[in-house]
């Protein structure tokens, strides 16, 4: 437990001495939020859909959290390159434990930066339905880290060349993104669009958001925490499997 405990410490350190990251990491959700929130909000209202700002502000904290925690495991090439990787895996301790660390301090990482894009929502005009809303939105928010960091954990394992990464990241992330109901609704699709929005993970991550913060649900609680659990318990263990063979 203690390399765990090492583990998360040290990414949590790596965040918070990079200043530059925590204000960068900022500025494309905070550019979401004010371009789209305020420039398609006049739209919105007219489809009697109400304020699009209220819509959109969980999707761009769903959109943080997502980012960052996936990016995470960028670290882990970085450590393959400079040897510290090298250096982690040879001390006599579980290597499962060493990714469940790197893995949860990514994860918390990203939940900073959720809270963070948050706080940025409420000074842009976003309210919740009920304030006690905001401390249980949190569980979402931490389950769409966990699920991210781990899928990020897990490539980070199989790919070694940074820019691989990149572009897979890349590849992946944008449609996860699009496809989750951030931006629009997830009512009246096309059969064929509506399944693929099903098949999004983040869709569950920003409709338990968007339903405890505003109270407009596509599923319902139950589904998207039961969702998001199965997926970080699978991706968790995917990841586990994938760390514990890495090749020195």
């Amino acid at each position: 437990m203690g390399a765990i405990y090492i583990m998360w410490l040290r990414e949590l350190k790596r965040y918070v001495r990079s200043k530059a990251q925590i204000l960068v990491s900022l500025g494309q959700p905070a550019l979401y939020l004010v371009a789209l929130g305020y420039g398609f909000g006049p739209v919105f209202a007219k489809a009697g859909m109400g304020k699009y700002l209220q819509f959109i502000a969980p999707g761009v904290v769903g959109m943080t959290v997502l980012f960052s925690s996936v990016f995470s495991g960028m670290a882990m090439l970085w450590d393959r390159q400079f040897g510290f990787l090298r250096e982690t895996l040879v001390a006599p301790v579980p290597r499962i434990h060493i990714m469940l660390g790197r893995t949860l301090g990514g994860a918390t990482v990203a939940v900073i930066q959720g809270v963070l894009i948050l706080v940025v929502c409420l000074i842009a005009g976003f309210r919740p339905e009920h304030w006690i809303a905001v401390p249980v939105s949190f569980i979402f928010v931490a389950m769409i880290a966990i699920v991210f960091a781990a899928l990020g954990a897990s490539i980070g394992s199989v790919i070694q060349d940074m820019q691989g990464f990149q572009f897979l990241m890349n590849f992946l992330v944008m449609p996860i993104f699009f496809l989750s109901g951030a931006l629009y609704p997830l009512k009246n699709l096309p059969v064929v669009l509506e399944w693929i929005t099903h098949g999004d993970p983040l869709s569950y991550g920003v409709d338990g958001l968007r339903g405890v913060l505003v109270g407009s649900w596509q599923f319902s609680f139950a589904t998207d925490l039961a969702v998001l659990m199965g997926l970080a318990a699978v991706l968790l263990g995917v990841s586990a499997r994938l760390f514990s063979r890495i090749q020195l």
